[in-house]
């Protein structure tokens, strides 16, 4: 199913099923900030378990995260939480949702020239957020009825990310509505860009990657704005007139150089080496080592020996591996794509043993952790991934890829109630209050548990009840 597409059911979906508060007048922002999250982790939950372009990779999203996170401290106005997530997308493009989730195409990665390129976009999309730009939005239109105001807010947020599939939200609404609508939305553009750009400053990116970045998008979204796309579905304001705010900006400025992080070129390196054909993309790689065409050299031999263990050549990936560190390549990326060539030539004792010192040397990377747990698994030392994890959770105890790990492990273990009571916190934390009240009750009924764990079962399976009854509540007293 098409993300956009998603994007309706959700917000459908959460403005029916959730309600909507009382909206104010054009001053006011509209939704509260909780109905606004639920709306934001109503349309993640979507694309997480039925989108196929959903990128479910720890190592992309702690990359984004920490640089999200790096300019989330300086946005004006950030007073929530935040996720970035990417999505297997060609386009170059960013989009923000309610309540502090933000969406990354692989194709904007693969366009940027620099790390200050991607941050500017992610500034850009942290203003509309910290601005609440759809909220807002939506509180202009208090006379609207439920079914309208769920196709406008479809219409705002895919008219930013796919105009073609906006055009059919919008045929559910008024279409003077919409236009009102978009055309003030021109001048949420304009702030965002003005907020995006101070954060930018204010992180120490280069900022005349803005305007260079919006000439780029500008480029790669020409089929979009050659006249085909009706003009009020046309979030954006003139694209020349950004360019130009962005430019005039940045001249004012004193030019600052910014390093891009060695975390850039080899995320970069991993998305194109794991995109498409994976002949293609190994061709890809041996092309620009061969013929010396990369921005980094460390960064293309990664991506060579990940394109190599890709089609099973583990042997000459090991090799190339050990050419990229010689290049200067390093860091968790690195160390946990030399476990999985360790995996690839059937060394898992090696691999569980590599990812426990990478683990030892960079303690604040998840990812690393994830891997670590994972390779104790494929290593068979289960009790040793239980310890792990066990102490993992206390440290991050609302991280559902942890709990995930611990279930599959207290699986292998045989141990049914402990899977299960794991597999319901993986819903639990992901906003799936009835799947994870399912687990528990078949946690309840796996017949292995002792009295404390069966007390602990119970006391978690009333808590969440409790919890679930309320929101139907809620919702209820909303409609």
């Amino acid at each position: 199913m098409r993300l956009g597409l998603l994007f309706v059911l959700a917000v459908v979906t959460a403005v029916h099923g959730q309600g909507l508060p009382d909206l104010g007048g054009s001053g006011d922002a509209g939704l509260a900030p909780q109905t606004e999250r639920r709306i934001g982790e109503s349309i993640m939950r979507d694309i997480r378990f039925r989108d196929p372009n959903y990128l479910d990779d720890p190592e992309i999203a702690d990359y984004l995260g920490n640089l999200g996170a790096r300019l989330a401290q300086h946005a004006a106005g950030a007073r929530q939480d935040f996720e970035f997530f990417a999505m297997r997308d060609h386009t170059i493009n960013a989009f923000a949702l309610p309540g502090g989730f933000v969406g990354v195409n692989t194709g904007l990665l693969a366009a940027a020239d620099s790390e200050s390129e991607v941050a500017s976009v992610l500034a850009h999309e942290i203003a509309h957020v910290t601005q609440r730009h759809i909220a807002r939005m939506l509180g202009q239109q208090d006379k609207l009825q439920v079914p309208m105001l769920a196709a406008l807010a479809a219409a705002i947020l895919l008219g930013r990310s796919r105009p073609d599939l906006a055009s059919g939200a919008a045929a559910a609404a008024s279409a003077g509505a919409i236009q009102t609508q978009l055309s003030y939305s021109r001048d949420f553009e304009r702030e965002a860009d003005r907020i995006g750009f101070q954060a930018l400053e204010a992180a120490g990116f280069d900022v005349h990657a803005m305007g260079s970045f919006f000439e780029k998008m500008q480029r790669g979204m020409r089929v979009a704005d050659d006249g085909t796309v009706p003009g009020y579905l046309r979030t954006h304001p003139v694209t020349t007139e950004r360019i130009a705010d962005a430019q005039n900006r940045a001249a004012s400025l004193q030019y600052k150089q910014h390093l891009d992080s060695p975390e850039f070129q080899i995320v970069r390196a991993k998305l194109r080496a794991e995109a498409g054909d994976a002949r293609g993309a190994l061709e890809y790689f041996q092309s620009a080592v061969r013929e010396k065409r990369y921005a980094s050299e460390s960064a293309a031999r990664y991506g060579l020996a990940a394109a190599l263990l890709r089609v099973r050549r583990a042997k000459e990936a090991d090799a190339e591996l050990a050419r990229a560190r010689a290049a200067g390549a390093s860091g968790p990326m690195v160390e946990a794509l030399a476990a999985r060539v360790k995996l690839g030539l059937g060394d898992r004792a090696g691999a569980a043993s590599l990812l426990g010192e990478a683990h030892a040397r960079y303690p604040r990377s998840r990812p690393l952790l994830y891997a670590h747990a994972e390779g104790l698994q494929e290593a068979g030392r289960n009790a040793d991934a239980q310890a792990l994890l066990t102490e993992s959770l206390r440290v991050h105890p609302r991280d559902p890829r942890l709990y995930q790990l611990q279930a599959k492990n207290y699986a292998a273990l045989g141990k049914r109630l402990l899977q299960h009571q794991s597999q319901a916190e993986v819903y639990a934390l992901q906003g799936s209050l009835p799947a994870a009240i399912e687990q528990l009750q078949i946690a309840r009924a796996a017949g292995d548990g002792d009295f404390y764990q069966l007390s602990v079962v119970d006391a978690r399976l009333k808590e969440l009840r409790a919890q679930h009854a309320q929101e139907l509540r809620d919702r209820d007293l909303k409609r």
